[in-house]
């Protein structure tokens, strides 16, 4: 057994062909069929089920099981060898929420990639609820988002602390108010964000604590959609106030005061504890704890 049949089974498994396989890995269709069936001799039994499209037989999801697990350890020892060189380099997978990923990440990455070239980044846009679990499965190396509650399995360090607000349109009937109070809420029709954000819980337990129902019409998964929404005036809703600096500043949007939403939330990077740390996911951790807080909420 070696490496290249590892890696061709685990190709084979994502593309269900041995043609596509071949295609991605160079190699052709025989030589993808001759390391399969070389693996399956060695091991005395049927790994792939040749019907199309091209499945692995229960033996051989078992088998592929250790195979990524062989090919992780492969690729960390190849990255623990690269660190060696004291040059902070390697592949960093973060995953943010929508806003965090237009308001801030270009900012930080701009000067960070200008530093170390050498390091690449995959960013991935998700619900701020999936952020922690993916970093505790591994899917993500790092996450910036809201700070979970305690979590033995999670690292995590506060960039900034963040507030949420509710946010008309100028000709909203609200439209020229500064100050109103939760309980005025219940009798406008409300833009939410999806029920899997941090947002959208906040919002609802502020709701429960003061028995207020709200007359929803419409969900939205992203802030920058629900902004979108609120400027066509189809209704008042509670966003971050990072994500409507530039709304406000064009005066497509009105920022009401409201007292009860007047919580700061703590934003920051999270990691999974005890995981090995390449040189580039160490640097820009490094980076953003030394970020002071105005480079993060800065307006302009």
């Amino acid at each position: 057994m070696n490496i290249n049949q590892l890696e061709t089974l685990l190709t084979i498994s994502k593309t269900m062909s041995f043609r596509k396989a071949g295609e991605i890995l160079n190699l052709t269709q025989p030589a993808v069929s001759a390391q399969i069936k070389s693996l399956e001799d060695e091991f005395k039994t049927v790994l792939i089920d040749r019907n199309q499209p091209v499945t692995l037989t229960d033996r051989g999801v078992v088998f592929l099981e250790h195979a990524e697990r062989i090919l992780n350890i492969v690729e960390e020892l190849k990255q623990k060898l690269l660190d060696l060189n004291q040059i902070p380099q390697g592949h960093i997978v973060l995953g943010t929420t929508s806003t965090i990923a237009v308001q801030i990440l270009p900012r930080v990455l701009t000067y960070f990639q200008n530093q170390f070239p050498m390091i690449k980044t995959t960013i991935h846009s998700m619900p701020s609820s999936q952020i922690t679990p993916a970093v505790e499965q591994g899917t993500l190396d790092i996450g910036i988002t809201y700070i979970p509650e305690k979590n033995n399995n999670i690292e995590t360090s506060t960039l900034y602390y963040d507030t949420y607000e509710l946010v008309v349109s100028p000709s909203h009937p609200m439209g020229h108010l500064k100050h109103t109070t939760v309980d005025a809420l219940k009798d406008i029709p409300m833009i939410m964000l999806s029920p899997d954000t941090f947002g959208r819980r906040f919002v609802d337990q502020l709701f429960n604590k003061y028995g207020i129902q709200p007359n929803i019409v419409m969900e939205l998964s992203s802030s920058e959609e629900v902004k979108r929404m609120v400027e066509l005036n189809l209704g008042a809703a509670v966003v971050s106030k990072l994500s409507i600096s530039n709304e406000l500043k064009l005066g497509t949007l009105r920022m009401i005061k409201v007292n009860e939403l007047e919580l700061a939330h703590p934003v920051g990077v999270v990691y999974r504890s005890g995981r090995y740390l390449n040189s580039a996911i160490k640097q820009f951790i490094s980076d953003l704890k030394g970020m002071p807080e105005n480079q993060f909420i800065s307006t302009e």
